[in-house]
């Protein structure tokens, strides 16, 4: 698991084929590496990925075809910047939400504007993600945990402070880029357990009048 909380800019050093497979060596930058083993988790640009070696400065992960598939990693090549997040311990703080590192689908960047010291970027999600966006809910983009400011059907914004823009890849973003989204698991639950064909109870019915009285559903 993870926060969404950014900590350190890397770049893609190497990537070598492997069949219909990628193993990817990823240069960590200012990432310290000294609590990180073999086998560890370390989000990159909001994917998961376990590390198999390391060097200091270095890991390297394999990237699976399904991974490809799903993400923008297909379209990646060595230089490209990548976010970078180590997996989250019990003692630390959680100050993004709860991350997953398992991406739902690939958005793109519709527009960026200048809002006050800050940036207004509107995002294009997949259709069949849109039901998981909610207006003041989080949303993962690239691995960074944001709050969904408003929502026009597919289309979502997000406000990104100058701290955010400049210790991240925000600062590379550009109309038209596609982007790495996870939505809220509480989402994700949320539908499976109104969606499950189960035999419901009095309980159920309870709840389920619950959320829909405060807007859930």
């Amino acid at each position: 698991m993870f926060t969404g909380i950014i900590q350190a800019v890397g770049h893609i050093a190497r990537i070598e084929p492997k069949g219909e497979d990628w193993r990817l060596t990823v240069h960590t930058g200012d990432l310290e590496l000294s609590d990180v083993q073999l086998g560890d988790s370390i989000a990159t640009s909001g994917v998961c990925l376990t590390a198999i070696e390391l060097d200091g400065r270095h890991f390297v992960a394999d990237i699976s075809a399904e991974t490809l598939s799903v993400t923008t990693f297909a379209t990646k090549k060595a230089g490209d910047a990548v976010n970078l997040e180590k997996a989250l311990r019990l003692a630390d703080r959680l100050g993004g939400h709860l991350v997953s590192g398992h991406v739902d689908g690939v958005g793109r960047v519709v527009d960026i504007r200048p809002e006050g010291r800050s940036w207004r970027y509107s995002i294009e999600a997949p259709v069949a993600l849109a039901r998981y966006i909610a207006a003041k809910g989080s949303i993962t983009i690239d691995g960074i945990s944001l709050t969904v400011n408003a929502v026009d059907g597919a289309h979502f914004d997000v406000n990104i402070v100058p701290h955010t823009r400049e210790k991240t890849t925000v600062q590379y973003w550009q109309q038209g880029m596609a982007v790495n989204l996870e939505v809220d698991l509480v989402a994700r639950y949320l539908e499976r357990l109104l969606s499950a064909p189960v035999e419901t109870t009095d309980d159920d019915e309870r709840f389920k009048m619950l959320l829909a009285d405060r807007g859930f559903v």
